[in-house]
């Protein structure tokens, strides 16, 4: 499948929806539109995904694509009316459009008129379905080792970390199962929960359902977390995804030099702290250990520093640590083998 990526003014740092789907999701992307990278490509940004030309508009996008991929999600996950013309000119083209905000593209009067007139679906990712319950606590009852990543703030890796993890481990043989959370995984898997989109009710009972699903049939099931216990808006995903799926092991997330919790004048708390924190939360339903870590090392220029940088945080944490994208996560696999 064809697709351009919709990522304005946010490429490449705060795009991850876009980065994630270039890294891992099997579309080729055709374009990835930013007004503020006009002219410039994919790699002269970030070098180890697909390439791709950067346009400033949907009209800009000559070749014929598939779909528009809406590749960012602001705090709240609302839609920017500057994004406007680019739906309206994909859905003009009979291009579907795929977004993974909390606003519903398909009850927007204007995109579902023109999508019904051109023949286009307008997927929204974040829709959860109507059909979820309350968790009956049963998640540890599958015969799999069900993996589990956690982070001490949103937005330091834990997708990428769950999908490095879960592809690794199907390159060396092992039956693995990638269980999606968010909006990103969504849109690469193809499947899963929007658990941010879920009643805080049956919140963990949607993860419980996917880990039962994803454990019935393989051996090991990794699920991807989202946000931090700490974090002042978001911790209620991460409690819902943490007691929903009753990990046997838990891999701690952290991006290097942060310091404050993404959004807010908040200090992160010390890096070691979250080791116990997250055990002890789990701990009423499932004696999970961190395992490992994995450390984003995207703000450091030399690999030598970043292994550096990776060694201290495996102190920190007292467990192996790796950066998935970086170096590969072989060590935190083995762990968990």
């Amino acid at each position: 499948m064809k697709v351009a990526l919709l990522a304005h003014e946010k490429f490449p740092g705060r795009a991850k929806t876009a980065i994630g789907v270039l890294r891992y999701a099997d579309y080729d992307v055709e374009a990835v539109i930013d007004r503020n990278n006009d002219g410039s490509r994919v790699h002269d940004h970030v070098a180890d995904v697909q390439d791709a030309p950067i346009v400033a508009s949907m009209a800009d996008v000559t070749d014929d694509v598939d779909a528009l991929v809406i590749g960012i999600a602001p705090i709240g996950g609302g839609f920017d009316e500057s994004w406007r013309p680019d739906v309206r000119n994909a859905l003009e083209r009979g291009c579907d459009v795929y977004s993974g905000l909390h606003y519903f593209l398909e009850d927007d009067e204007e995109f579902a008129s023109l999508a019904v007139e051109h023949g286009c679906e307008l997927w929204d990712v974040r829709k959860p379905p109507t059909d979820v319950g309350v968790a009956d606590g049963v998640a540890d009852s599958v015969d799999a080792t069900v993996v589990a990543t956690v982070g001490t703030d949103c937005s330091v890796g834990k997708m990428t970390a769950t999908r490095e993890l879960y592809e690794h481990a199907r390159e060396e043989g092992l039956d693995a199962a990638f269980v999606a959370t968010g909006q990103t995984g969504i849109l690469i898997e193809g499947d899963g929960i929007p658990v941010d989109r879920v009643v805080s009710d049956f919140a963990a009972g949607a993860v419980e359902r996917m880990v039962l699903e994803a454990g019935a049939d393989h051996d090991y099931v990794f699920v991807e977390g989202q946000a931090s216990l700490v974090h002042p808006g978001y911790s209620g995903v991460t409690a819902s995804i943490v007691h929903g799926a009753m990990p046997d092991q838990l891999v701690l997330c952290h991006e290097h030099g942060r310091d404050s919790v993404h959004g807010y004048d908040q200090a992160l708390p010390p890096v070691a702290t979250f080791v116990d924190r997250y055990e002890a939360f789990a701990e009423p339903v499932a004696d999970a250990e961190v395992v490992g870590g994995m450390l984003n090392t995207r703000g450091v220029e030399s690999d030598a520093v970043a292994r550096e940088a990776i060694a201290d945080f495996a102190d920190v944490i007292d467990a192996p640590a790796d950066d998935p994208v970086r170096f590969g996560p072989d060590s935190v696999l083995e762990v968990i083998r």
